[in-house]
């Protein structure tokens, strides 16, 4: 049997990837955080972390098998880079739901946060990712996409039908006010994904209750983003429009909640 050696070219090229995928796996999983995955894995949550999703400066999103299925795996970063870009409204939020003011007590409160406004989502019909756990800095979520990747953000991917996509919004944003009760206060078409023709929230942990004083101007403002996007693509809609197909208008009457 012919051996074929690599080339010196392909050699370095192996060599790079695997550098970068242990810089990678070093920024994200630190010594607790590869015990929190262990755990999970001994409570059945999945059996094996594949390869990541999406990285950025406050987490990565990693998929994950589970027997014949796969899931999403978020770990958040244990450090204040993780809210320096966070709104005062969310971290004030947060604050009021914890007694903790270390970064790592915080940052476990911030992945409870999303796994409990998943699940409250999830319960309104709102199309999320549904929660399976948490640990500490580690949320479990299904996986949106198929074995050969994940979903693309909005912003990227493939639209054959902007109208529909419009209408899609409308009933899923429209949900979140009416039925769940929340503004999700950064909408955007880089934190929604778009996944066999239809639109999936995420990145929802600082999400407010519709009776919060600023939910009017933080929903029109994720509204605009969605009208400024979906204007590009020929769909005739302002973000004033937008709100009011969603029931912004209703927003004085919500119940008060977190």
């Amino acid at each position: 049997m012919d051996v074929v050696l690599p080339r010196r070219r392909e050699r370095f090229d192996d060599r790079r990837k695997e550098s970068a995928q242990r810089k990678l796996l070093d920024q994200f999983f630190d010594h607790r955080t590869l015990l929190t995955i262990s755990r999970l894995i001994s409570q059945g949550q999945f059996d094996s972390v594949d390869f990541p999703v999406a990285t950025g400066k406050e987490g990565g999103v990693f998929r994950a098998t589970a027997g014949s299925e796969f899931r999403a795996i978020k770990v958040y970063r244990i450090g204040n880079t993780t809210f320096r870009n966070l709104p005062a409204y969310a971290l004030d939020e947060l604050r009021r739901e914890t007694s903790v003011r270390d970064f790592a007590g915080l940052i476990y409160a911030w992945t409870r946060r999303e796994h409990s406004i998943l699940g409250r989502l999830t319960d309104a019909k709102v199309r999320v990712p549904m929660p399976y756990g948490h640990l500490r800095n580690v949320l479990v979520m299904e996986f949106v996409g198929n074995a050969e990747g994940g979903a693309p953000r909005l912003r990227d991917a493939y639209i054959e039908d902007p109208e529909a996509v419009y209408r899609d919004l409308v009933d899923q944003v429209g949900r979140m006010v009416r039925e769940a009760h929340l503004v999700h206060g950064d909408l955007s078409p880089y934190n929604t994904l778009y996944f066999e023709g239809r639109c999936v929230l995420i990145d929802v942990a600082q999400a407010v209750s519709s009776a919060h004083p600023h939910a009017a101007e933080l929903l029109t403002r994720d509204l605009t983003h969605y009208a400024t996007f979906l204007r590009r693509l020929g769909v005739d809609v302002s973000g004033e429009e937008f709100a009011h197909a969603v029931g912004a208008d209703r927003l004085a009457s919500a119940p008060a909640g977190g």
